[in-house]
């Protein structure tokens, strides 16, 4: 398979505010996304050729972001893989140009989940297409599933195993503080989330990223174009897509400590990009903590710990700012928020801002690789979708 690795460059992104956004509609997140990016970029949609634009429950046709930033009748495309959706609306984006189809084009993901078809204000636990007679399994309890299992097959009693995941929740919730962007900006301690209600046991509140309204937007084009444009532009590296087939469901000895979707699309990217030891080549990664039993479970699948010892990196504050491989530099899902399809472009426009020198207090220390990675569908049914980042030539 040929590789992607510098076919693809990221001149412009834009990056709404996430939270309750009452006041704001759908178009109006396009609007903002993109006319930052369009800034950043220095270009304006006259010269988008072609774009993908990302949503699950925010519109069901590519018309619908022509409409907002007036595009004049060039394709675009309505891309939807629940949380990876925006990745994967880049991932497209990106293969129009490197093969030669365009030579600018636009990725974007907006979703509006606070105030959507009359409440739509949680995940959606079944397919939309089921007769809705099978067991409903919400992703809270899917993942507290993982870590009373985790916990049992590493030796950590719940109690302990708690205030692992605890750091997770404070780390996470102080990068956000440094993020205006941030729908959560609030220091939270260790024992606010042991004593937070339980939402489903032993994850409790501040162990799960809330929902929010938001937008994302990048601007793609050729290295060469990019050159023209600006100093600052970054390359892709690599990127992975894996859809998991239910595997889980057949497997009597699917072990609940791991998700193969995780392991198989950072694989991809990793071999895309050239990467051979990843906590050693990667120096920022904004994953996807829909819960921290997640977030920790991540850094085992993607490599940046061994298997069962993430605990050890946790309490070395490995991936904390000041860390080895800082993860969730920005706040993350946990802190930032969570609108779906938005998501996975958030994490491109952090990765984007901290390779740029740009991330203010949160910035880290001469980045030159950053990950993002997005886990999303239904328990069993999950796919992934990673992305690998570095400075261009200059």
């Amino acid at each position: 398979m040929e590789s992607i690795k510098d076919k693809v460059a990221i001149v412009g992104m834009g990056c709404t505010k996430f939270g309750e956004l009452w006041d704001k509609g759908p178009e109006d997140l396009m609007v903002d996304s993109c006319y930052e990016a369009f800034e950043d970029a220095g270009v304006g949609p006259e010269d988008i050729q072609a774009a993908w634009f990302g949503s699950l429950v925010t519109g069901c046709t590519g018309s619908r972001l022509a409409n907002a930033i007036k595009l004049d009748y060039i394709p675009i495309t309505r891309v939807e893989n629940f949380c990876c959706g925006g990745t994967d609306a880049l991932r497209n984006a990106c293969y129009g140009v490197a093969s030669g189809s365009y030579d600018m084009v636009l990725a974007v993901g907006v979703e509006k989940l606070k105030d959507h078809l009359g409440g739509f204000g949680q995940f959606t636990t079944s397919p939309f297409d089921t007769s809705k007679v099978e067991v409903d399994l919400p992703p809270v309890n899917f993942f507290a599933q993982f870590a009373t299992r985790y916990f049992y097959h590493y030796g950590i009693s719940i109690e302990e195993g708690k205030k692992i995941l605890a750091k997770i929740a404070v780390k996470n919730h102080h990068n956000g503080t440094m993020n205006s962007k941030a729908h959560l900006q609030r220091e939270i301690t260790e024992e606010q989330v042991l004593k937070s209600p339980i939402i489903s046991w032993p994850l409790s509140l501040f162990d799960c990223c809330g929902l929010s309204d938001g937008g994302a937007a990048a601007i793609l084009t050729t290295p060469e174009i990019a050159r023209g444009l600006k100093k600052d532009y970054i390359l892709v590296k690599g990127l992975g897509l894996a859809n998991g087939a239910g595997q889980g469901l057949l497997d009597s000895d699917y072990g609940f400590t791991s998700m193969p979707e995780n392991v198989k699309c950072a694989q991809m990217a990793y071999d895309q990009a050239g990467i051979k030891n990843p906590r050693e080549e990667i120096d920022l990664a904004v994953v996807h903590d829909c819960f921290t039993i997640h977030e920790l479970i991540i850094y085992e699948d993607l490599g940046f710990s061994p298997r069962g010892k993430a605990r050890d990196d946790i309490e070395a504050g490995t991936f904390t700012l000041k860390g080895e491989l800082p993860v969730n530099t920005d706040g993350g899902l946990k802190c930032f928020g969570h609108p779906l399809s938005a998501s996975g472009l958030r994490m491109v426009y952090e990765v984007y801002k901290q390779l740029q020198g740009k991330a203010g207090p949160r910035q880290v220390k001469d980045p030159r690789i950053g990950l993002t990675h997005n886990l999303g569908g239904l328990p069993t049914y999950f796919n992934c979708a990673v992305g690998i980042f570095g400075m261009g030539a200059g």
